[in-house]
């Protein structure tokens, strides 16, 4: 049977991951475009860069759940052989799902971070045509991050679900190897 404290646990870090993604998209960089005292050149001056560290955040407690939900499920390669059947082809699935939506929400998570945190010092003369090029994180990475953030937490429990009902005591065969006619002896 699945483990409840460590569903809630999962289920905790998740959530905290998902609140941090939302809260880095909310807040994520803006740039506007300011002359010098002298009128000499252009700059870009960026507000907050509070989105770095709730990117980061998120990264580290999504990587905390899907840690705590391998070990508990040992990777799903090592330990014990699984029970034959709908639960353990059903823990597969999700495991590849699980794996894929997660990396999905760490690259999201990551480049989002490292993009925000990003600040062009890019200058132009007074008088130049082109503006300064004002980079941000585009709208939407750190939002698609909490989507997947969102994605992992469900799919890993249930994994874990399906897992600990395929877990069950499954060994190797110990009677005979032919095929079994017992009523025709």
């Amino acid at each position: 049977m699945a483990s409840k404290l460590l569903l809630i646990t999962v289920f905790i870090f998740d959530l905290i991951a998902f609140g941090l993604a939302v809260a880095a998209e909310q807040r994520r960089s803006t740039a506007t475009i300011k002359q010098d005292s002298e009128k000499d050149y252009n700059h870009c001056v960026y507000d907050s860069d509070i989105a770095t560290g709730f990117g980061i955040g998120a990264f580290l407690f999504l990587l905390l759940s899907q840690v705590i939900i391998m070990v508990a499920s040992k990777c799903f390669c090592c330990g014990n052989a699984l029970k034959p059947g709908g639960s353990r082809a059903c823990a597969v699935m999700l495991f590849i799902i699980c794996w894929v939506f997660f990396l999905i929400a760490e690259a999201c998570l990551l480049a989002g971070s490292v993009r925000n945190a990003y600040h062009t010092r890019y200058r132009t003369i007074f008088g130049g045509e082109d503006p300064p090029s004002c980079e941000t994180v585009r709208k939407g990475v750190f939002a698609a991050g909490a989507a997947f953030v969102l994605f992992t937490g469900i799919i890993s429990e249930f994994y874990y679900v399906s897992f600990s009902k395929a877990r069950g005591s499954f060994g190797p065969y110990s009677g005979e190897a032919g095929v079994g006619m017992a009523a025709y002896k």
